[in-house]
């Protein structure tokens, strides 16, 4: 199967949280929310200005689920490697909504943003189940909660806008756009 895998470079905006699996064979999930917005440089009126942001639920399976839950949190910034589904539902108002998901297979820090000590972790029986890292994360189902507007604020205004990003098309018609580097 060909699938759409991505990687996202952004700021977790919930704090990541934990599902535990009814499975005997511990397919547990750690879910959380990441935010990216694009970034461009204005030449005329000589500053940095943001683009849309986008949203993504990320989903992280088995052993991999606990190491996210203990190594990342809300505010900070992060690399997310994965397959990426859509996820469509109608809301309570019968608007079709979405959301975009990544089934991660890869979580780090963004060492471009600040520093990280990394530690050689050993998963124990009581964390989890005896099964490996890996998973097809096809075999689980369920949601991802939404991020809270609180939450949402938080995230953006943990955004480092001193630094590059990736440019955008938001008024490509009236300006000049430079890539941050």
């Amino acid at each position: 199967m060909n699938d759409l895998n991505l990687t996202i470079i952004g700021w977790v905006a919930t704090e990541p949280r934990l599902v535990l699996s009814r499975d005997i064979h511990g397919k547990d999930m750690c879910s959380f929310r990441v935010a990216q917005s694009a970034r461009y440089f204005d030449r005329n009126a000589g500053q940095w200005k943001n683009g849309k942001t986008e949203w993504f639920s990320v989903r992280v399976f088995k052993d991999a689920a606990h190491l996210v839950l203990r190594s990342v949190h809300k505010g900070q910034p992060v690399i997310v490697h994965g397959r990426m589904r859509t996820d469509e539902w109608t809301g309570a108002d019968d608007r079709l909504r979405w959301d975009l998901q990544v089934d991660a297979t890869c979580v780090g820090h963004d060492l471009t943003r600040g520093v990280a000590d990394f530690s050689r972790a050993t998963m124990s029986d009581d964390e989890s189940g005896d099964a490996p890292l890996d998973t097809d994360p096809a075999d689980l189902a369920g949601g991802v909660p939404d991020a809270t507007d609180a939450e949402i604020a938080a995230a953006l205004a943990a955004q480092d806008y001193e630094t590059g990003g990736a440019v955008g098309d938001e008024g490509a018609d009236d300006e000049e756009l430079v890539p941050a580097r």
